[in-house]
């Protein structure tokens, strides 16, 4: 907010008017602020490879399963609903709350967990190849205890979700709005991968953004009351759509 005051001073011979102007930073404002360090993260230009990835959809859209602005848009809903996003989200609010009590024991359970639950070979380099790449860019800008506890996960195998909601809560950003964020930054990455496979274009792929910002408020809401007895799915086709891109012949992208 800014407040402007002014004072006049008289003498014998001149009036002098000063005009001061003072800035205040509001609480929002500095929310705002602290929240940059998240936007970069979950920016495609963040180094991670998220453009490499399409999580089964590349064979989806061979398939036929995909073929246009509506079907994509429901085959994103029901990830939302059964697939991997939801489990994400889940591992995601369990990882961001051990974390912020120190409990690393738990949040190395928690990467584990989430490692072992990926569907199929890509889907595991999917999570895992994005995990230890955001893990070494955190580092070297935004280093922090939880991202060298990880970067020690045996193999290497550090879970995309856990890294995230580990440097988040590290650097003291909400969990509601980092949750958010994430799986916005999922869903939208998909929706760029179809763009780049041709089933839509770049304005039905805002819409269909648009239409599921609802879907993906709904799911940070129970992500963080389901707890880890919540994880769980049923996106066959999708999970079957990332084992057929294994040996698919043409292919742009790593999942």
């Amino acid at each position: 907010m800014i407040m402007m005051t002014t004072t006049a001073i008289t003498t014998p011979t001149t009036i002098t008017i000063i005009t001061t102007t003072t800035i205040m930073v509001t609480a929002a404002g500095a929310d705002g602020g602290a929240a940059l360090p998240l936007l970069i993260w979950l920016s495609p230009t963040f180094p991670v490879g998220a453009f490499a990835y399409s999580h089964g959809l590349e064979w989806a859209v061979e398939a036929g399963d995909i073929v246009d602005a509506s079907s994509l848009k429901d085959w994103l809903v029901d990830l939302l609903a059964f697939g991997t996003p939801r489990s994400d989200a889940i591992l995601f609010a369990a990882a961001f709350r051990a974390v912020d009590a120190g409990d690393w024991p738990q949040l190395m359970e928690i990467n584990a967990l989430a490692v072992a639950l990926t569907a199929s070979a890509e889907r595991r380099l999917e999570t895992t190849a994005q995990g230890a790449a955001f893990v070494a860019a955190a580092r070297a800008a935004w280093d922090c205890e939880p991202l060298r506890r990880l970067e020690a996960a045996p193999e290497g195998s550090v879970a995309y979700p856990a890294a995230v909601a580990a440097a988040a809560s590290a650097h003291a950003l909400p969990l509601d709005m980092s949750l958010k964020a994430f799986i916005l930054a999922q869903v939208a990455n998909l929706v760029s991968a179809a763009l780049r496979l041709g089933p839509i274009g770049q304005t039905d792929g805002q819409k269909i953004l648009a239409a599921l910002q609802p879907r993906i408020e709904d799911l940070a809401r129970e992500a963080q009351t389901a707890g880890l007895a919540g994880l769980g799915g049923c996106a066959f086709r999708s999970d079957i759509a990332a084992m057929r891109h294994e040996t698919q012949y043409s292919r742009l992208f790593r999942s």
